[in-house]
């Protein structure tokens, strides 16, 4: 980018010098330049001219593509964001199985010390411990698809990844 902007600088320069050359020699000693002059002139400023409109050009293309990425980054970190949410709420699904169970297997140790064995304990120890399974399962299905979702972005956005389907 910089080089475009020193490029369009020198461009410049060149137009300024170049009508300044015209100008003298329209003021000079009243002698009327040389048409082949002029026109050689005439063509050096429409070339310079013409190097500064695509110049120009390249810069537009150049920011649009700029704005693009800048768009696709955006995304992503959005994307990303929204799994990082939903990885901590199955987080926070699977604590709050982890602490049921742990109160639930306090409860059943209680009472077998006392050498009461309560059915409705047991049941309940179980299913504590099924939806701390289950929400483990959902969390770690969550990190993954998000570790998944990244490394798909990553190996997208990689420079010369020509591979073909059929390739793989």
């Amino acid at each position: 980018m910089s080089d475009i902007d020193e490029l369009q600088r020198r461009i410049t320069a060149a137009l300024d010098r170049i009508a300044q050359g015209l100008e003298q020699q329209g003021k000079g000693k009243g002698q009327a330049p040389a048409p082949g002059d002029i026109e050689e002139l005439e063509a050096q400023l429409e070339d310079e001219r013409l190097a500064n409109a695509q110049l120009g050009e390249r810069v537009r293309k150049m920011k649009e593509q700029l704005a693009g990425l800048e768009t696709a980054a955006a995304g992503a970190r959005g994307e990303t964001a929204a799994r990082i949410e939903t990885l901590d709420q199955e987080l926070q699904s699977l604590r709050k199985a982890n602490q049921q169970l742990r109160e639930s297997n306090e409860a059943l140790r209680a009472a077998n010390s006392e050498g009461v064995g309560e059915p409705h304990l047991i049941n309940k120890a179980m299913l504590a411990e099924l939806e701390g399974l289950r929400a483990s399962r959902a969390s770690d299905r969550a990190e993954t698809d998000t570790i998944l979702a990244e490394m798909g972005r990553v190996l997208s956005d990689a420079p010369g990844d020509e591979t073909r389907p059929e390739d793989a």
